[in-house]
């Protein structure tokens, strides 16, 4: 610890690490626990700081994605914190617009539709200049914790990405996102390249705004069965870790702890183990004594 009490990067020291030692999987005094939508609508003060403006203007406001980040946490003993943002930010940030439709969810008025659509799409390389304002929200809230307990940054995979920009928005089915893998499996390629060349250096933009640990969603993993998942989300999955592992050293950043969970991926547990992660996030289908027992110690 430095006399200041700051750490290297110029943060308040961290006085909570449990979560960090488990997911370097390190002996822990006590499971550490988190929620994955801490900032949630189970709490009336974030029910009235999100009535003030739409979700994406919340989403593109730090004070607002600190305070709502910050929240849960000053009335549960929680020993993590995730920043508020979305994962549909990244679609913006290529040059989609997406809107939040009260009682429906996102809504894209343009998907893509046909190859060519995917000329209309920005190139990845500016996609981390776009987000400053997600890294500007790390930062701000990285200070306000004060060490309290580490912060998680985030990004949606690219098959869960390509199913909201394909389909237009929500799914059931995800009928039109599985047509492309069939009908046009190499504008899917294409698509799901373009989408890890912009999250990559947008997770690596968020460890260096301070996040402590990431975490990749895959929520619609559900919707392919073991042959689509293995060709069309898990290369990606593992190219993003991969590549952002090689990216932080490059850049001369500390190594953070990725966790990866696949939504009703159950199938894929082993293989996700593999995918150069530290932590695979299960679902509430998985018993964790099984998952255990099918993973071992990796």
């Amino acid at each position: 610890m430095e006399a200041n009490g700051l750490g290297p990067q110029g943060f308040p020291e961290l006085k909570n690490d449990t979560f960090l030692r488990a997911a370097w999987g390190e002996e822990t005094d006590y499971t550490p626990v988190w929620c994955m939508r801490q900032a949630g609508r189970y709490l009336p003060e974030f029910r009235e700081t999100r009535a003030a403006q739409d979700f994406f203007s919340t989403c593109r406001s730090p004070e607002a994605c600190c305070e709502l980040t910050l929240q849960p946490l000053r009335r549960f003993p929680l020993d993590a914190a995730i920043i508020f943002s979305d994962i549909l930010v990244v679609p913006q940030a290529l040059g989609m617009e997406v809107t939040m439709v009260p009682g429906k969810g996102p809504s894209f008025p343009e998907p893509l539709r046909e190859e060519q659509d995917l000329e209309r799409l920005r190139d990845p390389a500016v996609v981390a200049s776009e987000l400053g304002y997600v890294f500007q929200a790390i930062t701000l809230t990285r200070q306000r914790l004060a060490g309290r307990v580490p912060l998680i940054g985030f990004a949606g995979a690219p098959w869960t990405l390509m199913t909201y920009m394909v389909e237009g928005g929500g799914s059931s089915t995800m009928a039109q996102a599985k047509r492309w893998l069939y009908q046009r499996p190499q504008a899917s390629h294409q698509l799901l390249c373009i989408l890890t060349d912009a999250l990559v250096p947008y997770l690596v933009g968020q460890v260096a705004a301070g996040a402590q640990a990431l975490q990749l969603f895959e929520s619609h993993a559900g919707h392919l069965g073991p042959q689509l998942f293995n060709k069309f989300a898990l290369p990606y999955i593992r190219d993003v870790a991969k590549r952002v592992k090689a990216r932080l050293r490059e850049a001369g950043l500390a190594p953070v702890p990725m966790i990866i969970f696949a939504k009703d991926g159950h199938f894929a547990l082993e293989e996700l183990s593999q995918a150069g992660y530290e932590v695979v996030g299960l679902d509430w289908t998985v018993a964790p004594k099984k998952a255990r027992r099918r993973l071992g110690s990796w």
